[in-house]
Order: C-alpha cells, then sequence, then structure tokens
C-alpha cells in the first residue's frame, strides 16, 4: 500500500469533535485517507478544541486523535462563520459530531437541517446513549463503565473499577467509523446519505456482553474479574525473584505437560487430581499457592524465555511508557514520527492493521489550530481579506 492508494482518498470529512470519541472516528478515516477537517470554534472566549489544553491523563488527547486532520478555525456565533461551514458542509461526504443533544440542531448543523442541503450527506453523531429514557442524561466513559457493568467486572467485590483507558470512548469512536463505512457502502447503492448514531453506553454493555451472556447460558451471575472462577487453571500474574512480576498461562492440557515438562513438575503431571484443565481450575486453591512458591526463585527474564522456548503464553508486566522504546512495535512500524503542537518531536501510534502489509501512517501532523484557514476558505471562493475576517473572529 502506497499512500495514493489509501482506501478513502477522495473522501472529505468535516468534523465538529472534541474530547475522544468523536475525534477517533475522524482519526480512523483520516488514517485510512480521507481528508478530515476539523472545525475548531474561536470568539466568544472560545479558543478551538479544549483538549490542546488539557493536563494530567489528558494530555495525550490532541496529538493522539487529532492527526492526519486540517484545522480550521470559524465563529459559528456569526452569520459569517455559519456561511462559511455550510459552505464547507455543501462539499463534504461526512459529517461527524459528538456534542450534547440539542447542541447542533441549534446551531442548525443537525442532520435534518443539512440533508435537505445535500441528501447523500452521511452524518455520524456520538452520544453517550441511543435515543431511549437515558438520552437526556450527560455520559462520561467512566459514567458508563459504572453503569453499564464493566467497572463491577474488572474490580474487586464491592470495589468497583474503571478500566485504565478510554475503552468506550475510542471503541465508541471507532463504531462510529464502521457505521460511517457502512453508509458509504450502501450510498453506492442507493445514492443517498444517512445518518448514523454510536453511543458510550451501548458501546459499553457490547463489552459486557459476554458476561450476559454466560448468565444466559448458566443461570449464574458473572463474577468480578478478580474472584472470577477463571476457564484457565493457570493465568496469573507471579511474583519473582528481585520482586519482579509476570504473567504466565496453561491453557491447555498439551500445555500443561509441556510446562511440567520444561520445569521438571513431574509430581504435578502425575497427580491425577491434576488430570484435565478443568480438575486444575478445581483445585487452583492449592494449586497456584504451589506453583508461586516453586517458580519465586526465577527471574522475571529466564522464565519469559523459558515461556518463549515452548510457545507457552507469557507476558511482562509493562508500563505504556516502556512501549515507546518496545522492539517489536519498533521493528513493525507500530510508531510513526510524530511533531507535537508545540514543535517537539515524538512517536505516535498507528491503527493496529495492515493494507498491503503496510500499517496506514502519518500524513499530517497534529493541526494548529486554524492551519488550513486559508488553503480551505480559498477552496470554497473567499477572498484574502474574507479568509482574515473570518480567522481573526477571537480578537474582536
Amino acid at each position: 500500500m502506497s499512500e495514493n492508494q489509501l482506501p478513502y482518498e477522495g473522501l472529505r470529512v468535516v468534523e465538529f469533535t472534541h474530547m475522544v470519541m468523536g475525534p477517533t472516528c475522524g482519526l480512523v478515516l483520516a488514517d485510512l485517507g480521507a481528508e478530515v477537517i476539523k472545525v475548531e470554534p474561536i470568539g466568544h472566549g472560545r479558543e478551538g478544541d479544549s483538549t490542546r489544553r488539557l493536563i494530567g491523563s489528558g494530555a495525550g488527547f490532541f496529538p493522539l486523535f487529532n492527526r492526519n486532520k486540517k484545522s480550521v478555525a470559524l465563529d459559528l456565533q456569526t452569520a459569517a462563520g455559519k456561511e462559511a461551514v455550510l459552505r464547507l458542509i455543501a462539499t463534504a461526504d461526512i459529517v461527524s459530531e459528538n456534542f450534547k443533544p440539542g447542541t447542533m440542531k441549534k446551531l442548525g448543523l443537525d442532520y435534518d437541517s443539512l440533508k435537505q442541503l445535500n441528501p447523500r450527506l452521511i452524518y455520524v453523531s456520538h452520544k453517550g446513549f441511543l435515543p431511549g429514557p437515558y438520552d437526556h442524561r450527560t455520559a462520561l466513559d467512566e459514567v458508563v463503565q459504572m453503569m453499564g457493568g464493566l467497572a463491577y467486572m474488572t474490580g474487586r467485590p464491592g470495589d468497583p473499577l474503571r478500566a485504565g483507558t478510554s475503552v468506550n470512548d475510542i471503541m465508541g469512536g471507532m463504531f462510529g467509523a464502521i457505521g460511517a463505512m457502512a453508509a458509504l457502502a450502501l450510498r453506492e447503492k442507493t445514492g443517498k446519505g444517512q445518518e448514523v448514531q454510536a453511543a458510550l453506553f451501548e458501546n459499553n454493555v457490547f463489552l459486557v456482553a459476554q458476561h450476559m451472556m454466560q448468565f444466559a447460558v448458566t443461570g449464574k451471575p458473572a463474577a468480578p474479574m478478580p474472584a472470577r472462577i477463571s476457564a484457565w487453571a493457570v493465568y496469573d500474574v507471579f511474583e519473582v525473584a528481585g520482586g519482579e512480576q509476570i504473567f504466565l498461562a496453561v491453557v491447555s492440557d498439551t500445555a500443561w505437560e509441556i510446562f511440567c515438562k520444561a520445569f521438571g513438575f513431574g509430581d504435578l503431571k502425575e497427580d491425577p487430581r491434576l488430570a484435565t484443565n478443568n480438575h486444575r481450575v478445581r483445585e487452583r486453591d492449592w494449586l497456584i499457592p504451589l506453583l508461586r512458591d516453586r517458580l519465586k526463585g526465577f527471574g522475571a527474564a529466564e522464565l519469559a524465555a523459558l515461556f518463549e522456548q515452548h510457545a507457552l503464553p507469557f507476558a511482562p508486566i509493562t508500563r505504556p511508557e516502556d512501549l515507546l522504546d518496545d522492539p517489536h512495535l519498533k521493528a513493525t512500524g507500530g510508531l510513526a514520527p510524530l511533531t507535537l503542537p508545540d514543535g517537539r518531536a515524538t512517536q505516535t501510534v498507528l491503527l493496529p492493521f495492515t493494507l498491503g502489509g503496510q500499517r496506514p501512517g502519518v500524513r499530517l501532523d497534529p493541526p494548529q489550530l486554524g492551519e488550513h484557514n486559508q488553503e480551505l476558505l480559498a477552496q470554497l471562493g473567499y477572498s484574502a481579506a474574507q479568509i482574515e475576517a473570518l480567522s481573526l473572529t477571537s480578537k474582536n
């Protein structure tokens, strides 16, 4: 795959998004070749996407989810800014938004308004909830994790715990992109666009559906993950020599034989109480402490080498920052150079798949606020003076 063979080259997306969910949808389409134009608000005290200025756990949001995009800064509260954005939308295949219900309608930029201008338009709304009894609520990733069973399953009993990343925001945006792709395919057949809706709560429910189905099948509620009856006998984090930790897994009867042979645990291999995986699951109360004691003298690197040698699953306990130097990611092109908005050079993570053996890469660094006003507004027929007036609204 070369850059001029990206699947969505020639597709124009205009997005009104912030935070993570909406920008993730645009990121997927942008990485796949679409021209994604991020409309950022200026004027009346607004200075673009507020995500640009987040600190703490939000500091990485803007540079990660807004690469390969262009930025147009407009004051949509003015007639001139509204006219400019309508001209821009008239050239678009897709509009994407993730603002509170009613916000886009107040601006006259909701689907019912825009489809009158362009029946071929695909309109992607990213919300907290699909239409229904909850849709008036304000949702956040943590909110839907708590009400959707994920925090219950992640934490210890009585101690709900959110997942360690923005799982619903990111997956919700991905499902928005999938919906857009489906709508594009249908438009090829019908010539008509449509509205696509994706939502945090429904995404979270999809994530815990396996536990819902477990209850449907067995009649027994799923226990939180730290207290669950594991499907596998050996599937745990072990503390070993030097206080290091490593995850080790032995998930089949064949793997158990290999494991026992590799470590010289013939007594365990011959113990009838441990004959099958299900036997071993039932004996975990004494088996796992025994294995912890037998393995505690090994170093983590030594265990990793033995497990890798015998094709047994294992994993070091890795911090996110360590992945920037991960040899596999570096060797396979999973990381790509990126220039942050403040000019510093770093690396970013690409989409987790290949097309024709290549990962879709970075064509554009995260944009400066209004960086593409001149380019895009000129395409719409605005003069240099008009573009300057539209771009300077925030200083008025």
